[in-house]
């Protein structure tokens, strides 16, 4: 599977960008990204680091660097995100220096989908990750929010066993 790469935020400026990467070069990326070849960060714990280019050596930018190890990250696979000053000249030059690394872009959902093919979402919560990203009112996000929490697979899970036995058996 490749490593994908993509900006988290908004496009636009802001005061943080978010650039996220997930797969099995993430980790070797963002080490070349840091100029430190034996980067392997603690995960889940955020530190401060000066982002280089590697095709000329200048600082992109001095960020965040968080590592998710596989799998107890979001995608199930090995996650590195850079917090960055939201400019969209330094967010586009930091994915442009990963797309060199041999990352490519990811399609729209792509990381949610990561997620449902590792079992870490089920395909009503992936959804309700979608209801929260679009929510226009605050019952709908909350609404989202249960969903996304799992609520609804909970509630449906006591018929979904017999319901699957039944389909099998009457097929098989």
């Amino acid at each position: 599977m490749s490593t994908i790469v993509a900006l988290s935020t908004p496009p636009g400026r802001g005061g943080i960008g978010i650039v996220r990467l997930s797969g099995p070069g993430s980790l070797e990326i963002a080490g070349t990204l840091l100029n430190d070849s034996a980067f392997v960060p603690q995960p889940n714990h955020t530190t401060l680091k000066a982002i280089i280019d590697p095709a000329d050596g200048s600082v992109i930018d001095t960020g965040l660097v968080t590592y998710f190890r596989a799998p107890r990250s979001f995608t199930g696979e090995d996650v590195v995100e850079f917090s960055c000053h939201g400019s969209p000249v330094v967010l586009r030059h930091l994915v442009t220096a990963v797309l060199a690394l041999d990352a490519r872009l990811a399609g729209p959902g792509e990381f949610t989908l990561r997620a449902l093919a590792h079992g870490r979402l089920n395909l009503s919560q992936a959804e309700a990750i979608r209801d929260l990203i679009d929510a226009q009112t605050e019952a709908g996000a909350r609404q989202a929010a249960r969903q996304m929490r799992g609520e609804l697979s909970a509630y449906l899970q006591p018929f979904k066993e017999p319901t699957v036995a039944a389909v099998w058996s009457a097929t098989g």
